[in-house]
């Protein structure tokens, strides 16, 4: 098999590939993703294909417990954090309580660390293992080896973001969401950009352990400027006006006002287009630097 330097060209006929033996975590059963890949090649559609993907990725997220771990515990704990740093500033000029501000930066908290950070983790650790590479020799669609690897932690995603919700609803005697379609979009295009952004991080992450390093830009710039610790409403003008720039700002603009409200149109329209040219962005450079062979 011969491919280009970002990996996204190359010669699909090729099967004489072999796989190296598993590591310990994620990449341990890459064996068992690559017999599952062989499965959904044999599909007739696309979502039988993912659907195969999708099963295979599940078991080896449970399968991992330190993945697992942050995925379904490091979120509640996040939101924990955030309440006590939230209560020693004044939200009362951008219009939110405590309880509003934690919750709704907790689903910002949802899609950093259960979409982008696991999936960076797990695009990395598949790779390594020529899982991708052998996936790529059956008539599964580059896209689809992707977007079937990150099923697993969309739908878990979704399902905490659904839980934060009622939770603030029925614990906190927070308002129901005042534009649920909003909210719903909102994550959805929150979800679709994380997932791509894991993907480009993942290009330029070496190993599984440094995965814990590549993360971490994406993870402090979201948390300090994109509204989850401090809301962009109490920033400075200029400062703000960065910040809104920011890949995450424009969906926790979008999360707050569907659960919230309050929010202006032409605000809205802002913050949509800013998620929607991030998610362009990312998907393009996926597309020119995402690398299918082992950085060996």
């Amino acid at each position: 098999m011969t491919t280009t330097a970002n990996g996204t060209s190359g010669t699909r006929g090729s099967t004489g590939v072999t796989g190296g033996a598993g590591t310990a975590g994620a990449a341990g059963t890459a064996g068992a993703t690559g017999t599952a890949g062989g499965g959904a090649g044999r599909g007739t559609t696309a979502a039988g294909r993912l659907a195969s993907l999708g099963r295979a990725e599940l078991t080896l997220l449970i399968r991992n417990r330190t993945a697992l771990f942050v995925a379904l515990l490091l979120p509640a704990l996040g939101v924990v954090g955030l309440s006590s740093s939230l209560e020693q500033i004044d939200l009362g000029k951008a219009g939110m309580s405590v309880a509003e501000a934690a919750m709704t930066s907790g689903i910002g908290m949802v899609l950093i660390l259960v979409v982008h950070l696991n999936l960076v983790s797990a695009y990395v650790a598949r790779r390594e293992e020529l899982v991708l590479k052998r996936l790529r020799t059956g008539e599964v669609a580059d896209r689809e080896i992707l977007a079937g690897t990150a099923l697993p932690a969309v739908g878990l995603a979704f399902a905490q973001c659904a839980v934060l919700v009622a939770g603030g609803v029925v614990l906190l005697d927070l308002d129901a969401p005042a534009r649920p379609d909003l909210l719903i979009a909102g994550v959805a295009v929150g979800v679709v950009l994380m997932a791509a952004l894991a993907a480009v991080t993942a290009a330029f992450t070496r190993t599984v352990e440094s995965a814990q390093i590549t993360t971490m830009p994406m993870f402090l710039v979201s948390v300090a400027g994109s509204g989850l610790f401090f809301p962009v409403e109490l920033m400075p003008e200029k400062m703000a006006s960065i910040c809104e720039l920011l890949p995450l700002t424009g969906v926790m603009t979008l999360v707050r006002a569907g659960w919230l409200g309050g929010a202006e149109s032409g605000e809205l329209t802002g913050a949509a287009l800013t998620a929607l040219v991030w998610v362009a962005l990312s998907v393009f450079a996926v597309q020119r630097w995402f690398r299918w062979e082992p950085r060996r």
